[in-house]
């Protein structure tokens, strides 16, 4: 992997990144970012022909989504065995 780019993924001074970049800092495969764009939850622009999204809408991504998941049942040590 180009480490340029990888650096730039991370780079926390960028204002717009491409659908690549944030599924990047999610960990997560373009083509699933790509759905969350499509589908509207993850806010993305269109700067000329091209589809950025927002740094600041990556962790407000999250944030909804952790409101919206519900919570892990606890392990315990009979779930554990």
């Amino acid at each position: 992997m180009d480490m340029a780019r990888l650096d730039d993924a991370f780079d926390p001074t960028l204002v717009l990144l491409t659908v690549e970049e944030a599924a990047r800092r999610l960990r997560i495969g373009r083509t699933l970012c790509y759905r969350f764009v499509s589908s509207g939850e993850l806010e993305s622009i269109t700067v000329g022909h091209l589809r950025r999204v927002p740094a600041d809408a990556v962790p407000e991504f999250v944030t909804r989504r952790r409101k919206t998941q519900r919570p892990a049942t606890p392990m315990t040590a009979a779930t554990a065995a």
